[in-house]
C-alpha cells in the first residue's frame, strides 16, 4: 500500500510506502519536518484502499481521502 502525503507548508504531495506511518518526514522540497499519522489512526481510509487496490492522501491534519 502507498499513501500520498501533503507537505503543510509547499503543498507539494509525495508518494510514501506504508512503512512512513507513524513517522516524521522531512519535505524532499522545502525542508519541513511533518508526521504522517499511523495506519490505525486511518481506519477508514485503510478499508477503503483495501476494497480499492488504489492509494489512500493523508492531509496535515490526519484526514483521510481516497
Amino acid at each position: 500500500m502507498q499513501i500520498i502525503a501533503k507537505c503543510p507548508d509547499c503543498s507539494n504531495n509525495w508518494l510514501l510506502e506504508s512503512s512512513a506511518a507513524d513517522r516524521r518526514i522531512t519535505c524532499p522540497s522545502c525542508g519541513r519536518l511533518f508526521k504522517i499519522p499511523k495506519l490505525d489512526e486511518v481506519c477508514k481510509a485503510v478499508k477503503i484502499i483495501k476494497k480499492s487496490k488504489g492509494m489512500i492522501y493523508v492531509d496535515e491534519k490526519g484526514q483521510t481521502y481516497a
